[in-house]
């Protein structure tokens, strides 16, 4: 098996534990997102510490705790953001918004990266965009609110892939840098619970130790955040960028799926109109993405040419 081919199925079964991910936090729906967002910051720190100190990398991380302290925590707040927005959406019945964030996530990034960056829009991806933004209009005016989840959602992962560019760091190595410098406040929230000194709703104390089921999901959130993100490490090392942005879609794809087929969320007309312009903007986005990185392998290629005849 070609190394191409090991990154391609990595990002798939990265990406369809993202997209079935929804399923998770449901069974979680009697823990109050905080919390759930809580154990998720710790028992991320668990795993990715034991990841990062197998692979002898726990310097690289402690000087990005010391050193891009200003860079870290901003990507810590935009990221810690996001997992609450997706946590709370899917509890609240709310999946349907959440994949239509993260349909429009990568359209906002390269909104985000022209003026963070200067980049420049292509034809395609301006049509994209204008896509994107005429889906949330018709959502909006059909059912007379806008959709702030999916914006929020797709707001703050943006933001994070901005915030994670400056870094400059890998992503196993950025990500525990992140969740370290959440992990206090995490913990703190959590001894809060469980001593009583304040409480959530109607129920006092953690649930945490509630009950053996609950207990085991709130802790396996370490691996379920952990595991896809070495996965995505693995194969994006491997495989081009365009076919990475490609095959992320998979990931909302899913979590549509569960929000309509599995927890049967309303999806009215409005919907489908929406969603049918935010896959045009997919197809539009993809097709440009793979056209723009074949143009630059052949560049890539006649610059090879060019300088071995040279030789």
């Amino acid at each position: 098996m070609t190394e191409a081919r090991k990154g391609m199925l990595a990002l798939i079964a990265c990406c369809t534990v993202w997209g079935l991910s929804p399923i998770y936090y449901k069974a979680l729906a009697e823990v109050p997102p905080i919390e759930v967002l809580s154990h998720r910051t710790l028992w991320s720190l668990l795993f990715f510490g034991i990841v990062i100190t197998l692979q002898g990398r726990m310097g690289e991380v402690w000087h990005l705790v010391r050193h891009r302290f200003l860079a870290v925590a901003p990507a810590a707040v935009a990221i810690s953001l996001n997992w609450f927005g997706f946590i709370f959406s899917v509890q609240v019945g709310h999946a349907v918004e959440a994949s239509l964030g993260y349909y429009i996530f990568p359209l906002l990034a390269v909104l985000l990266g022209v003026v963070a960056f200067g980049e420049r829009l292509s034809l395609g991806q301006g049509i994209a965009v204008g896509c994107a933004t005429l889906a949330v209009a018709v959502l909006t005016w059909g059912l007379g609110v806008t959709p702030w989840i999916s914006l929020f959602l797709a707001g703050t992962f943006a933001s994070y892939g901005v915030l994670k560019k400056r870094l400059s760091a890998g992503p196993v190595a950025s990500v525990t840098a992140e969740v370290l410098v959440l992990a206090p406040l995490a913990a703190i929230w959590l001894f809060g619970i469980h001593m009583g000194l304040w409480s959530e709703g109607a129920r006092a104390g953690g649930w945490f130790g509630h009950d053996w089921r609950t207990s085991a999901l709130l802790a396996f959130s370490g691996i379920l955040t952990g595991g896809p993100l070495i996965l995505f490490s693995y194969a994006s090392r491997r495989i081009s960028l365009a076919a990475v942005g490609v095959t992320q879609y998979l990931n909302p794809t899913l979590q549509f799926f569960c929000a309509v087929a599995i927890f049967r969320e309303p999806f009215t007309r409005w919907h489908m109109i929406a969603f049918g312009l935010i896959w045009t903007a997919v197809a539009i986005f993809s097709a440009e993405s793979l056209r723009q990185d074949r143009a630059a392998r052949r560049g890539a290629a006649r610059a090879a040419a060019s300088g071995t005849a040279v030789m």
